[in-house]
This record gives structure tokens, C-alpha cells and sequence, in this order.
């Protein structure tokens, strides 16, 4: 058997609660449930993380990694407009394909936006120092004007909302939907 170091651990932990948190949300995951995913003791799990707040922050980062990381590998080697319409490619696939990412990201905004009901600001802040590093993903190195990129992510919520629903790809809403901001069907 091949031990895993704290690091590997602490990735799995990550993963897995990546998984539970999408699906259960903050207030309804359990670290058990995490523990339990892992294959590790809740003490073990808390050697690696101070708390499920840590967990949790360390799950939400990544999701945000990831969604960054994606948008640069989609754009890369191409500029402008056409790099708008690779990352929202990959974006709508993604988060059709693997619905717990869109369903972590929907956990955060529901996470930060009761924190910020009870006076916890560290939620937001962390996921809006996220978000603006997405933001910045789109808007800096692709020499995109403000109304661009605003349109671009204004593309991304509603395609989180129409994923979040079940549309299915070929239903009616998804027609005209261009990540670029231009009107498919006057073109």
C-alpha cells in the first residue's frame, strides 16, 4: 500500500469536498461527510484544516483555480473575440459535463451571501478576490474593453442559471447566446 503524503491528503481532501459542498452547501455538509469521502478520520482531517470554514475556503479557491485555468488554456493562442468564444465554449461545457463545478460555484455565492447576513466577511472577500482574478483572466491579457468582459461574465451567470434549471442544449433559451456579447440572430 502507497502512503499518501499530507499534501496528496490534503488535495483529496480538497476534491472531496469540493464534491460535498456542491451538493449539500456549506451549512448542509458535514465534515463527517467529507471525511468519510476522503477515507480519513475527522481528527485527521482536522490536522490538515483548521475547520470546515478552511475546508471550505480551500475548495472554493480551487473551484476558482480551475475556472481560471480553463479560460487560459481555452484562450491560448488566440485573441480578442475569438478567445471570448473559446473560453465561453469551454465554460458551457464544463459546467454542462461536470455539474459539480457549477454547482460549487453556486455554493459560494449562497455561502458568502448568508456570511455576510450573520457579519462574516470572510467568505466574500475571498470569493470576490477570486472572481476579480477571473475578471482579470478575461479582461487583461485579452485586450478586452470593460463592456466586453462585463458582457462576457453577464453570459456566464445565465449560463450558470440555464445549466442550474436543466435546460438541455438544444432547448430554445440557448439560441443567440454569444459569450462575445454580439446578437447571433441580427448577424
Amino acid at each position: 500500500m502507497v502512503r499518501m503524503s499530507a499534501e496528496e491528503r490534503r488535495e483529496s481532501v480538497v476534491r472531496a469536498a469540493m464534491t460535498e459542498f456542491a451538493r449539500g452547501g456549506y451549512y448542509g455538509t458535514s465534515t463527517e461527510a467529507i471525511a468519510k469521502r476522503v477515507g480519513v478520520s475527522q481528527p485527521y482531517l482536522f490536522r490538515l484544516f483548521p475547520g470546515k470554514k478552511a475546508i471550505f475556503l480551500a475548495a472554493t479557491e480551487r473551484c476558482l483555480e480551475d475556472t481560471i485555468r480553463m479560460f487560459e488554456e481555452a484562450a491560448e493562442g488566440v485573441e480578442g473575440e475569438e478567445a471570448l468564444h473559446a473560453m465561453g465554449d469551454a465554460y458551457r461545457r464544463v459546467v454542462s459535463e461536470q455539474p459539480e463545478r457549477l454547482m460549487m460555484q453556486m455554493q459560494m455565492y449562497l455561502a458568502v451571501a448568508a456570511a455576510e447576513q450573520e457579519g462574516d466577511h470572510e467568505f466574500g472577500e475571498a470569493v470576490r478576490a477570486g472572481w476579480t482574478r477571473l475578471w482579470d483572466t478575461v479582461h487583461l491579457p485579452l485586450g478586452a474593453d470593460v463592456g466586453q468582459t462585463t458582457t462576457f461574465m453577464a453570459y456566464g451567470m445565465l449560463i450558470n442559471c440555464l445549466v442550474a434549471m436543466g435546460f438541455p442544449p438544444d432547448h430554445r433559451v440557448w439560441a443567440g447566446m454569444d459569450p462575445a456579447g454580439r446578437d447571433e440572430e441580427r448577424e
